[in-house]
C-alpha cells in the first residue's frame, strides 16, 4: 500500500514537474517571439534610416552637380557669346570694307 502511494506520489509529481516545464517552454517561445519581432522592428528602423541617409546624401550630391552644370553651361555660353561677338565684328569689318570698296569703284566708274 505504502509503495503505490509512493508511486502514485511520484507520478503527480513527474506529471506537475511536466506541466511546469511545459509552462515554463511556453513563456521562453514567448519571450523569444518578442525578442525576435522587437529585433526585426529595431532592423527595420535601422533599413529605413539607412535608406533615408542614403537618399538624403543622393540629393546632395544631385544639388551638387546641377551646380557644377550650370556654372559649366554658364561658362559655355559666355565662350560662345564672346566668340560670336569677335566673328559677327570681323564680319561686320569686311561688309564695310566690301561695300566700301564698291561703292568707291561705283563712284570712279560713273555710276549713280
Amino acid at each position: 500500500m505504502e509503495l503505490i502511494k509512493k508511486i502514485k506520489q511520484a507520478e503527480a509529481q513527474a506529471q506537475e514537474i511536466i506541466e511546469q516545464a511545459k509552462a515554463e517552454a511556453a513563456t521562453l517561445a514567448e519571450k523569444g517571439r518578442e525578442n525576435r519581432l522587437a529585433a526585426m522592428a529595431q532592423a527595420e528602423q535601422q533599413r529605413k534610416k539607412a535608406a533615408e541617409a542614403a537618399v538624403a546624401e543622393a540629393r546632395s550630391q544631385g544639388q551638387e552637380e546641377v551646380k557644377k552644370l550650370k556654372a559649366q553651361a554658364e561658362k559655355q555660353r559666355q565662350e560662345l557669346h564672346e566668340k560670336a561677338d569677335n566673328k559677327m565684328a570681323t564680319a561686320a569689318a569686311r561688309v564695310m570694307d566690301y561695300l566700301g570698296s564698291h561703292s568707291a569703284e561705283s563712284s570712279q566708274n560713273g555710276a549713280p
